[in-house]
């Protein structure tokens, strides 16, 4: 059924409710996931501002996932860790398509308030754009 899920994961508590369920899915299926944060703009800028170094910057985004990392090796699930670039959900849908994943799972609200409020909320336009299916955790 399932062979490669998509975890898109920003750190927030709603995406780590989320990796609890794709790394369900993935052990009932024999599935692999790719952990995917997606760093955009205004994320880049804030980091910037905060830290002297990429090093520094680099480690602050892993920290954001090292709990959804800790949920697979306890599911004992295979998986990778991919950092991109860009607009979340543009990224998003695009890497899901290259990569021609079979289910995205995603949480219903991330870390970027503003963007919610201002454009709508990444999995909702997820939803709209992508040809995989979506599975939204509350």
């Amino acid at each position: 059924m399932y062979e490669n899920i998509m975890l898109a994961s920003d750190g927030s508590a709603d995406s780590i409710k989320a990796a609890d369920q794709a790394f369900q899915l993935a052990n009932l299926t024999d599935a692999k996931v790719d952990i995917v944060y997606v760093v955009d703009g205004e994320t880049s800028k804030h980091d910037v501002l905060r830290n002297v170094d990429s090093i520094g910057m680099d480690e602050e985004r892993r920290d954001k996932l090292r709990a959804a990392e800790e949920k697979a090796v306890e599911a004992n699930v295979s998986y990778d860790v991919t950092i991109l670039r860009g607009n979340p959900s543009t990224t998003i849908v695009e890497y899901a398509a290259e990569k021609k994943v079979d289910l995205i799972v995603m949480g219903t609200r991330g870390l970027n308030v503003l963007q919610e409020m201002v454009v709508g909320s990444v999995s909702h336009q997820v939803i709209q754009k992508a040809n995989s299916p979506v599975l939204i955790v509350k």
